[in-house]
């Protein structure tokens, strides 16, 4: 009863809604979402908000998606074109979509090619203020073709050309609807931005922003006897834990999103028997880095590697990176503080499965074999105080991160352990938003990286590694000239590194990219600047009633709604 309580009290603004919410979630015509972040606009472009995208989902499509592999699935389009396939020209600056014949939009009017170059004017006029237009970038022009083919050129080569019109961040809009949407007048266009005509398989029914949506089946989808369910309650409010309750104990809603909650209070709701939780892994990962420069706070060249001239006195030394990677136990790490959004991670690039490396499989912690690497190279401990040395200086590292109960754990668990093959640590923790924040005067940024050790998580924007990858090229370090904001924030340098990086910049094909970034990864860990710790997973929750729920971490988690059915 409490709970029903606290889910009326946070979304008391529908409470019409909410009296069918509690009692219809296992109905076979209704299926009920609850994000505990509200939907605020129905128009993607208009915001970066992953609760409006998913939204959105239910109604707009893009030409293909991510499928949960990483893979392309095609959605609009025929199929996905490639070099192979002969979709994607030899000089990597066009790419060619045939788009299906006969879609209507749900009012019954055609898709056509007109309306994806619409969108793309609609994105890129520099006063609509498109959260997407990063998704058109470098795009010339695009031209209907016979074969209802769109082609779309870039003004360079583009060695992954599947940005525009590919995932829930960049699907059509109609053009007839959005007409007078254009440049300035895009976010007052309030009955488009709240009820856009789609080709997706839900129509909106009734919209409230930042409370609840409802929807409808669209009676003009393309594929028959799709969507299974007549109708969809998408509804916000409330935080992550009593999200996961109304599907996991309570059965109030049908799916539950981004519950970012204790393992143990998770495993405690799903032992109830009502729902299971599901988890999406992209390519985040929990990591530490190891500063390759001298950050002794007398240096005047504090964390600058000054190509080389300037380097820390023992994290540079391979055995030591090895031996403090040999000493974690990454099980434990997952297990107990991540649960079952976490997997214990010896790569840096752990997704999708095309990229991930074979060489680093398997890490598991052996504190006599780090012991051993580090007596084999010398570092002993010569005045008995417990600590090695490398030329007299104390292997003793100072170890930040950000302020997060999970991270703090991390921190004691790993201290315990590298005092075990003598190695001393010295924790401290950074509000996130100084951490994070970016702030050149500030001397506790992860850019600045005042410290021997950090840690912290991030991975590929999309499946598609490069601009991962090019975090830790030579001379794009964080620096006081481009204001400490460059990305290779551990400060590592290989020549053999950056020129895989640069040939992945001129290759073409996604096995033939993968190969590439393989290789990059295992450099990196062998070079020891970063030390993998956990793979992390996006967590939300669904009934046991509810089937073809595949979550993506890749794309929308309402991807293929429309296969979603009761049992």
């Amino acid at each position: 009863m409490r709970i029903k309580i606290m889910l009326v009290a946070v979304m008391m603004m529908a409470s019409s809604v909410l009296g069918a919410f509690a009692t219809m979630a296992q109905d076979t015509n209704e299926v009920n979402i609850l994000y505990w972040q509200a939907v605020s606009t129905l128009n993607p472009y208009l915001s970066g908000g992953t609760k409006d995208i998913d939204g959105s989902a239910l109604i707009l499509e893009p030409l293909a998606n991510f499928a949960p592999d990483g893979s392309l699935y095609p959605v609009l389009a025929e199929d996905v074109p490639t070099l192979e396939n002969g979709g994607v020209s030899e000089d990597l600056t066009q790419i060619t979509w045939t788009v299906k014949e006969g879609v209507t939009w749900s009012d019954g009017t055609p898709l056509t090619l007109d309306d994806f170059i619409f969108t793309w004017e609609y994105c890129t006029n520099e006063e609509s203020g498109c959260a997407s237009v990063q998704f058109f970038e470098d795009v010339e022009s695009m031209e209907a073709l016979d074969g209802n083919q769109l082609q779309i050129t870039f003004s360079v080569p583009k060695p992954f050309p599947y940005n525009p019109f590919v995932t829930q961040q960049a699907p059509v809009l109609n053009s007839v609807q959005f007409a007078d949407c254009l440049g300035a007048n895009a976010a007052s266009c309030t009955e488009a931005n709240f009820g856009p005509i789609g080709t997706g398989p839900f129509v909106v029914e009734d919209f409230r922003a930042n409370d609840v949506v409802t929807y409808v089946r669209n009676e003009n989808y393309r594929e028959e006897g799709k969507p299974f369910f007549d109708r969809v309650v998408f509804k916000g409010g409330g935080d992550a834990e009593s999200a996961a309750r109304a599907v996991l104990e309570t059965g109030e809603a049908d799916y539950a999103w981004n519950l970012q909650i204790s393992p143990e209070v998770l495993n405690n709701m799903e032992a109830a028997g009502n729902g299971v939780v599901v988890v999406g892994f992209g390519s985040n990962v929990e990591r530490l880095m190891l500063n390759q420069a001298n950050v002794d706070p007398d240096n005047e060249n504090r964390s600058l590697t000054l190509e080389g001239e300037n380097p820390h006195p023992f994290l540079t030394i391979p055995a030591v990176a090895d031996a403090m990677s040999l000493a974690i136990d990454r099980d434990i790490i997952a297990t107990q503080l991540y649960g079952s959004g976490g997997v214990a991670a010896c790569n840096i690039v752990n997704g999708p499965p095309v990229n991930v490396s074979e060489t680093f499989l398997g890490c598991s912690q052996d504190i006599e074999a780090a012991n051993a690497l580090l007596d084999e190279a010398g570092l002993m401990d010569t005045d008995g105080d417990g600590i090695r040395e490398a030329d007299g200086v104390p292997l003793v590292v100072q170890y930040q991160t950000s302020t997060n109960a999970v991270r703090q754990s991390t921190q004691a668990l790993i201290k315990q352990w590298w005092s075990e093959i003598g190695i001393e640590t010295e924790l401290r923790n950074i509000d996130a938003a100084v951490f994070f924040g970016g702030d050149p005067a500030s001397p506790d940024t992860y850019q600045k990286f005042y410290s021997d050790v950090q840690m912290f998580t991030s991975g590929t924007n999309g499946p598609d590694a490069e601009s991962f990858m090019v975090r830790w090229i030579c001379g794009a370090d964080p620096t006081p000239e481009n204001g400490w904001l460059g990305r290779n924030v551990p400060r590592h340098c290989d020549a053999e590194y950056d020129a895989l990086f640069e040939e992945l910049t001129q290759t073409g094909g996604i096995e033939a990219r993968a190969e590439l970034v393989k290789g990059m990864n295992d450099i990196l860990i062998e070079n020891g600047a970063l030390v993998p710790l956990v793979f992390r997973g996006s967590v939300s929750a669904h009934a046991n009633s509810l089937t073809g729920v595949e979550i993506n971490a890749w794309d929308s988690e309402m991807w293929n709604i429309e296969d979603w059915g009761r049992s």
